[in-house]
């Protein structure tokens, strides 16, 4: 009796069809790319050519006046700049660390452990997704100021750590890894700690790099949204506040707020290109299975 042959199939493409993804794909690029080209290009701009109609996509005199305009306007500032950008950096870096910790932390024994309760505690928190920051404001302000909080950094930070996105996301991440494998792990005497610390938290690394920079943009623009709601001392204001004040001097601050917003990009921008190569790959045990 002959063994039977299989043979497998590949599906190829002409190259021509390649080349018509290619281009297809290349041309959704640049038009997605078209803000973000319009916004460097307006910091560069001179005045002329911002208000110009139609509206030119790429600087024709380009010119640094807008930034150091801007500067001008930070040195009349009885409060130094460099002080904005202490308070935006620490709440930003202070608040997307202790978010991602808090929010692992509670993920894994939802996620893998049993205990009474465990359905309604994930249910309230799929349930707390679907009030926007608008509904929760007289809460957390009531909360805040009971806890003694108000115009210090914790009115920012507390809520920051217990966001339930981060939770939810985390969560589900988590539930991909297999059984098996933590259950070898405490066959070999690992505690839960070392578990969700070596374990856990490598395999889930695409999980909480996408949290980090998802925490890390509402906080770094969170400002002029949250900020002046618990925070009154001027010391303890943010770089985004600040520059939502010079917005609102009108158009004779065109110049520097289209610097302004060049400059609030730079950072969620350059922190979404470092990780990109972690956050886009493949879990490291997707396609484990028990």
């Amino acid at each position: 009796m002959k063994p039977t042959i299989r043979v497998s199939k590949r599906l190829n493409r002409s190259l021509s069809v390649d080349m018509l993804l290619f281009l297809l794909l290349g041309g959704v690029a640049c038009f997605m790319a078209l803000p973000l080209v319009f916004t460097i290009s307006n910091a560069f701009k001179p005045l002329d050519e911002i208000f110009a109609f139609p509206p030119k996509l790429f600087v024709r005199n380009p010119t640094f006046k807008n930034f150091r305009d801007l500067l001008g306007i930070f040195s009349d500032s009885w409060v130094p700049f460099s002080r904005y950008v202490f308070n935006t950096f620490f709440i930003a870096i202070v608040g997307t660390v202790g978010h991602v910790i808090f929010a692992s932390a509670a993920a894994y024994p939802l996620a893998k452990l049993k205990f009474p309760g465990k359905r309604i505690l994930f249910a309230l928190v799929v349930l707390s997704l679907m009030f926007t920051a608008y509904v929760t404001q007289v809460p957390n302000y009531m909360i805040i100021s009971w806890l003694g909080l108000i115009n210090t950094y914790w009115a920012i930070l507390l809520p920051a750590f217990g966001m339930t996105l981060g939770l939810y996301l985390m969560k589900q991440f988590m539930e991909q890894i297999p059984d098996a494998l933590l259950e070898a792990a405490k066959i070999d005497g690992a505690s839960e700690y070392r578990i969700y610390w070596q374990i856990i938290m490598p395999i889930v690394k695409p999980a909480w790099l996408t949290l980090i920079i998802f925490s890390l943009q509402n906080l770094w623009t969170n400002g002029s949204v949250t900020s002046h709601k618990y925070i009154y001392s001027e010391q303890l204001k943010t770089v985004d506040y600040v520059f939502g004040q010079i917005a609102s001097g009108g158009l004779v601050r065109t110049g520097p707020v289209a610097a302004v917003t060049l400059l609030m990009m730079l950072v969620p921008i350059t922190v979404f290109i470092v990780t990109q190569s972690n956050i886009i790959q493949t879990m490291s045990t997707s396609g484990l299975k028990e």
